[in-house]
């Protein structure tokens, strides 16, 4: 990776050929915010569905100058029938390590304000956090997003909690943004 320069990268839709890139960081975030281990081909065969499949979401990359991606998100969609519109789940969040608290999350943050506002099917941006994660808490506030009185429950029949490649049931469904249990901080 190269060396940060603050606001010198642009915010594009991923393509075909960034999904190596994809895998990767949806590797590393996985193990760094839930401490699983996910399938690779599996993760590259539901990366590549969703860049063949634009009903399905879409990716989003920071590129830096060099041309290097450094950062990554990926958008779904939740039909609201109460507001006759489309919310737009975050999801995915990963910023390369080197990278981090220069930003990148909130310019891909505001890119995706902009794209969400710009249409009239979208009614609002939504993401999942884990309860006692105050710095994903504080990133998420910093740029705009307030706190529901929603609780996220799932029923997961591919990745178990604690199975061997689940990880620990510990900081499941955190998001991006985390405390480990070592301390360190991951974006």
């Amino acid at each position: 990776m190269s060396k940060p320069v603050t606001g010198q990268w642009v915010i594009r839709q991923a393509r075909p050929g960034d999904v190596e890139t994809l895998v990767g960081f949806s590797v590393a975030m996985a193990s760094e915010t839930e401490g699983r281990s996910l399938d690779r081909e599996r993760l590259r065969q539901g990366t590549q569905a969703v860049l063949k499949s634009p009903d399905r979401g879409f990716y989003l990359v920071a590129e830096a100058a060099s041309g290097e991606v450094v950062g990554q998100l990926l958008i779904t969609y939740e039909w609201s029938d109460w507001r006759n519109g489309v919310f737009w789940w975050i999801q995915s969040v990963y910023v390369h390590a080197s990278w981090r608290r220069h930003g990148v999350y909130r310019r891909m943050h505001e890119h995706v304000l902009a794209q969400a506002r710009a249409r009239k099917d979208v009614c609002g941006v939504r993401l999942y956090v884990e309860g006692g994660n105050r710095v994903a808490k504080t990133v998420y506030g910093k740029v705009g997003l307030s706190p529901t009185t929603y609780e996220v429950y799932e029923e997961d029949f591919l990745l178990k909690h604690g199975s061997a490649h689940g990880g620990s049931s510990e900081g499941a469904r955190s998001g991006p943004h985390r405390e480990t249990k070592k301390g360190k901080r991951t974006l």
